[in-house]
């Protein structure tokens, strides 16, 4: 016969449910909030260091001088870099950069080397929204999935309330009950129902997708995950580690601009530099496509050997082009972006109501914690106050501040204090306190 649990079990229990439901909502909200801040990645960097040189062209001719430049400073090292990247000024971000396995710098219009490239605090927010600093395939795979749980939360919120798009401009005037903040919640549900659904639905593709590609080139491949996306986004030729001379990166962009008038270069790849398997790639984009770009592959001479059909492939290969824009919104100009923001803003909202929701049920049903309810404040208003923080102690030590572990200790930080007795109010008045100091603080140090 078994005996029924004590009711301090069940309650130890039921916060103990409760605690990993605002586990997984904060993880959900910090995934949306730096998704809204990483589609504004390019202006971000052009505040973080604002005295890069910045230039609408620059020369093929000054790009190749870059490039000899930045492969002559590497000589001598233990490990010889596998790819350099040249990224060519456009319009949102107009820099030249050149990127190796070791190093990045930024290019003078005339292609001298300016300086390293410290966009360190934009790069932490990209792979905090990737894969949420974690090590290897494991964040990819937790943000893929939480990219399919806010697609089911949608198309269930929808099920779950079918008078939800008649009602879908009714706002109830007075919060009975917190019936006012379900009315938000279901309205902005409603509202950005198509952008949630691509939005989920893309990083889903993202996350997911690399877990598939994975687990192919594990069973198929040696393990070799390159060969995977070899026939989607373009093959590499084979290594060859035998010296050779500097690849003719000038010749490459002379010919693109000859024949590809209309295609905006945005990156020049140059794999294994200096050796005679050395081959160049250009990333190319076409106005009025979603796909990023197409690949163009030629030779170290400058020789064109073809394109990876990007543009005009498969429907497949194209969809899969096309993923990355589509979850960002770096297409059709700063417009877009800016809606992109908003609405992105839109689905934190929906996600931080949606707990605050779903607490309030609780509470009225019983179980009043209030510990609980801070806890949750100290993700929606401690979040973006260690983020500001991680920005602010970016401008103060430098590009090498120790950016993740200040964000999550910060964060953690925050979410232990809701077990302080401070009162619920006074608890969420001083968050947001802290974070609107925060905001200043960092405003006022980028411009000293």
């Amino acid at each position: 016969m078994s005996v029924a649990p004590e009711p301090s079990s069940v309650r130890r229990a039921l916060s103990a449910h409760a605690a990993i439901g605002l586990i997984a909502g904060a993880l959900l909200y910090l995934v949306c909030l730096t998704g809204s801040l990483s589609v504004l990645r390019a202006e971000l960097q052009r505040f973080e260091q604002r005295d890069a040189p910045e230039m609408t062209h620059i020369a093929p001719d000054a790009v190749q001088r870059g490039v000899e430049a930045v492969l002559a400073s590497e000589r001598g090292r233990k490990q010889a870099t596998t790819h350099l990247y040249v990224h060519l000024p456009v319009e949102d971000l107009p820099r030249a950069t050149v990127t190796t396995d070791s190093q990045a710098v930024h290019l003078t219009p005339d292609g001298r080397i300016a300086g390293p490239e410290e966009v360190a605090w934009s790069d932490f927010l990209l792979r905090l929204h990737y894969a949420l600093t974690l090590p290897g395939l494991w964040g990819l795979i937790l943000v893929g999935a939480l990219g399919a749980a806010i697609l089911m939360l949608a198309l269930t919120g929808i099920v779950a309330h079918p008078r939800i798009f008649r009602d879908a401009f009714r706002l109830r005037a007075r919060d009975t009950g917190g019936l006012a903040l379900a009315d938000w919640h279901n309205r902005l549900s409603v509202w950005t129902l198509p952008f949630s659904v691509a939005i989920a639905l893309t990083g889903a593709v993202i996350g997911l997708g690399t877990l598939g590609a994975w687990a192919i080139a594990t069973v198929f491949e040696n393990s070799k995950v390159e060969a995977v996306y070899g026939p989607i986004f373009g093959e590499e030729g084979e290594p060859d580690p035998r010296p050779a001379a500097m690849p003719k990166v000038a010749a490459v962009l002379t010919t693109m601009a000859r024949h590809y008038p209309d295609v905006t270069v945005t990156y020049a790849t140059v794999h294994d530099p200096l050796t005679a398997g050395q081959e160049i790639q250009v990333t190319g984009e076409h106005a009025r496509r979603l796909i990023f770009g197409e690949t163009y592959r030629f030779d170290a001479a400058g020789r064109f050997v073809g394109t990876a059909g990007l543009s005009d492939g498969k429907l497949g290969q194209q969809a899969a082009a096309s993923v990355y824009k589509l979850h960002f919104g770096s297409f059709g100009g700063l417009a877009v972006k800016l809606a992109y923001v908003a609405l992105g803003i839109a689905l934190t909202v929906i996600c931080a109501t949606g707990v605050s929701i779903w607490l309030g049920k609780r509470r009225r049903r019983g179980h009043d914690e209030p510990r609980l309810f801070k806890a949750w404040d100290a993700v929606v208003w401690g979040v973006p106050a260690a983020l500001a923080l991680s920005l602010l102690t970016r401008f103060v030590v430098g590009n090498s501040a120790p950016l993740a572990p200040v964000f999550w200790l910060a964060s953690g930080l925050a979410v232990a204090a809701a077990a302080s007795p401070v009162a619920p109010r006074v608890f969420r008045r001083s968050l947001q306190r802290i974070l609107i100091l925060l905001i200043v603080a960092v405003v006022a140090s980028s411009c000293a």
